[in-house]
């Protein structure tokens, strides 16, 4: 048996005990067609995600990323959940999830059929009035910016992580920005930006999945941020176990008590396999 091998029916035997806690990353999206932030090398890639700051009080700033965002939405909004996806809703299905945290915004954990999902960062599928706060669905955000935009039609070079797009300043030229349609109000995807903090409530919940649970799972995070970091150095302080399983570097290293180095969509399935077979139970 290869060592890979080995990791992954031990990590199976980890998982069969239950009250397991997932936190995924944007490595668990890259099968699904959606680029991580780093990659295997852990060094981050050319793209400056949007800050809240800026988004908020910059004019240009926003038409901007309204429309690369336009353009890179069909590729997040295409996006379909993969293996990884699927092998943690059936995870969850078996019962041996305690729940599952993620930092990503693409809504596919709950398209594969998992449920009560902790989205740290929010959803690029909603879009709040940052004056009003109501709520209204990306879907209609789109045929309302196609509307005021019947020709704006480009073709991007680079899709970025969080759905905005790599495009020249020089091809915004006209792109219109739509408001709020009750109030009139500057609207923002329902998402975290940089330089925003995490919703506290989303956090504490975290927390209490983290703290109560067996085993903390890391999927394709490389803990750069300390957004999802703090819950495995929470778990390491507790004494529960941390598992990771994540291509390239991670800074969860340190506090893993088993790290598995490779693809995911490959990896977890057979973890669901083991686990839900009664294998995982012997030894």
């Amino acid at each position: 048996m290869s060592d890979v091998a080995e990791r992954v029916a031990e990590l199976a035997r980890w998982v069969a005990e239950g009250d397991v806690v997932v936190l995924s990353g944007a490595g668990l999206s890259t099968e699904s067609g959606i680029p991580d932030y780093r990659g295997p090398s852990g060094v981050a890639r050319r793209a400056t995600p949007m800050t809240y700051q800026v988004f908020t009080r910059d004019p240009v700033a926003r038409r901007r990323y309204w429309a690369r965002s336009h353009l890179g939405w069909r590729t997040i909004g295409d996006a379909r959940p993969n293996d990884g996806h699927r092998a943690v809703a059936r995870l969850q299905e078996l019962g041996l999830l305690r729940g599952i945290i993620t930092q990503n915004v693409d809504g596919l954990h709950q398209a594969a059929g998992a449920g009560d999902v902790v989205e740290l960062h929010g959803n690029l599928a909603m879009v709040t009035c940052l004056d009003c706060r109501e709520a209204s669905t990306r879907g209609a955000l789109e045929e309302r910016l196609r509307a005021a935009n019947p020709t704006f039609d480009k073709t991007p070079t680079v899709i970025n992580p969080d759905g905005d797009v790599e495009l020249d300043d020089a091809e915004l030229d006209g792109f219109v920005v739509v408001d709020c349609a009750g109030c009139g109000g500057m609207l923002k995807p329902d998402v975290v930006y940089f330089g925003e903090t995490v919703p506290p409530e989303r956090v504490s919940r975290s927390f209490e999945l983290v703290c109560g649970g067996r085993t903390l799972l890391v999927l394709g995070s490389s803990l750069t941020v300390m957004s999802g970091r703090r819950f495995v150095l929470r778990a390491a302080k507790l004494g529960i176990r941390v598992a990771i399983v994540n291509q390239g570097v991670t800074r969860g290293e340190p506090y893993a008590g088993l790290s598995v180095d490779a693809p995911l969509g490959r990896v977890l399935p057979e973890v669901a396999r083991l686990a839900g077979s009664g294998y995982a139970h012997a030894g």
